[in-house]
């Protein structure tokens, strides 16, 4: 059974990470696409007609191919975690029912009408069709998260017949860890898709390639990844400190604090040594800023791994160096758009190469920020399924290794597939560019 665990936990890691490969890029660019849309019906600048028209190509070959992924994730409650589905089914399927019903609903339809009504309505109509879609992607992100923050922080239940009940609705949909998350998580798919256009118009005005429509396209992704990007640290901040007094465990395997203590010091270097329950290294420290961290107060007290029961705790190097991994990142992306906006400002940026080539290197660099995240947040609550109520271990199917593994390979070689698709596609209309401009008389046919 020990097996049968650890295979159905990589394959569900591998089905999220795969999956979360093309959801914050969906979450992200939507944001800019329905902005330029907006632009265009206001003003009726064919400049902004062409960027709507680009970048939400792009937007739409990862948004179909995303799709794909999210199904076969969800399958695998009832694969992989069939006791987990028993256990769980009434409180986690509502808001999972929820999600389909409303969210993707309302994304399908109208990203349909902004496709096949590309000249049958209106740029108003257009652009309230995007903005359609950029509500119910955030509002499938809300859904998910809700049912995840329930495994996170339950609330609004009931121990029934052995299984967990729904008995508050309310305190389900208003649950604060959820909360936290989702606004975590939002901010930091802006920052992907901010650095997705950033990156792509870099590339193109190093080449001197359509500079006005790159240079504009810039400034909105510049606009949009400043302001997630200097948010972002602020918001991280409130969900450590709601995560520190709901999962103890979690937060002391960030800090890597092995001894309980009130104003606990905080290193800038440290090594853990999960074996000796020590700290190898402890270099560079602060006194009490730990403490501060996540209870916001100097004289706070942080449970320390060693009060925590052995088997109770996460894998601290996974979750330790994840969160450093994420902070450093999340450090470099404020000082890199801060650096842009000056650069804008000062008239210099389309003749930065190094800053230009920079970003355009960084592209790929706020997958990773986003997805140690979610190790961090996933990691961290092990070894339970449901925090407090159900461990992992109890929620695995009583299904063979065989299929697993027959599973795993399958699942690997799909989600491949259709990753190198997405790359495949992407690249290619990325480095074409938009199309040609529009002449007079076929601006007057779009408008009409």
């Amino acid at each position: 059974m020990d097996e049968v665990l650890l295979l159905s936990r990589l394959q569900f890691a591998i089905t999220v990470i795969y999956h979360f490969l093309f959801v914050p890029l969906t979450i992200g660019l939507v944001i800019l696409v329905a902005v330029m849309e907006t632009k265009y019906a206001r003003t009726l600048d064919p400049l902004y007609r062409r960027m709507a028209n680009f970048w939400g190509k792009l937007f739409t070959i990862n948004f179909v191919l995303g799709i794909v992924t999210g199904i076969t994730m969800e399958f695998q409650f009832g694969t992989n975690w069939s006791e987990y589905s028993k256990y769980m089914g009434d409180i986690f399927g509502s808001p999972l029912a929820i999600e389909a019903l409303v969210a993707f609903f309302l994304e399908s339809t109208f990203i349909g009408i902004w496709i096949f009504g590309k000249d049958k309505v209106s740029p108003k109509m257009r652009a309230f069709s995007m903005w359609m879609v950029a509500i119910g992607t955030n509002i499938s992100a809300l859904w998910i998260i809700t049912a995840n923050g329930f495994m996170q922080n339950p609330v609004g239940y009931v121990i029934r017949n052995g299984r967990a009940e729904l008995q508050d609705f309310l305190a389900l949909v208003t649950n604060p860890y959820a909360w936290h998350m989702f606004f975590h998580t939002v901010v930091g798919s802006y920052i992907v898709g901010s650095f997705f256009v950033m990156a792509i118009s870099a590339y193109h005005l190093l080449r001197k390639n359509e500079v006005p429509f790159f240079k504009k396209s810039f400034k909105f992704a510049l606009i949009l990844g400043l302001i997630a990007a200097t948010a972002t640290p602020f918001i991280g901040h409130k969900s450590g400190t709601f995560a520190a007094e709901k999962q103890p465990a979690k937060a002391a395997a960030l800090e890597a604090v092995w001894e309980t203590e009130k104003g606990a010091p905080f290193h800038l270097l440290q090594i853990p040594d999960p074996e000796n329950e020590k700290n190898s290294i402890e270099w560079l420290t602060i006194p009490k800023l730990g403490s501060f961290m996540y209870t916001e107060s100097f004289d706070g007290e942080i449970t320390g791994l060693k009060d925590i029961p052995e088997d109770e705790r996460p894998n601290v190097n996974m979750v330790f160096y994840s969160f450093r991994i994420m902070v450093a990142l999340g450090i470099y992306f404020m000082a890199l758009t801060w650096y842009g906006v000056y650069l804008y400002k000062k008239g210099k940026l389309e003749n930065s190469k190094k800053f230009l080539k920079t970003v355009l290197y960084s592209m790929l660099l706020p997958y990773v920020a986003i997805n140690a995240g979610w190790v961090v947040a996933e990691v961290g609550r092990q070894p339970w399924a449901v925090y407090g109520l159900m461990k992992t271990e109890d929620a695995v199917s009583p299904i063979a290794l065989s299929q697993i593994i027959f599973s795993i390979g399958g699942l690997v070689l799909f989600y491949t597939v259709l990753i190198i698709a997405d790359v495949y596609l992407l690249k290619k209309y990325a480095k074409h560019g938009p199309a040609p401009e529009l002449q007079s008389e076929e601006v007057v046919t779009h408008v009409s």
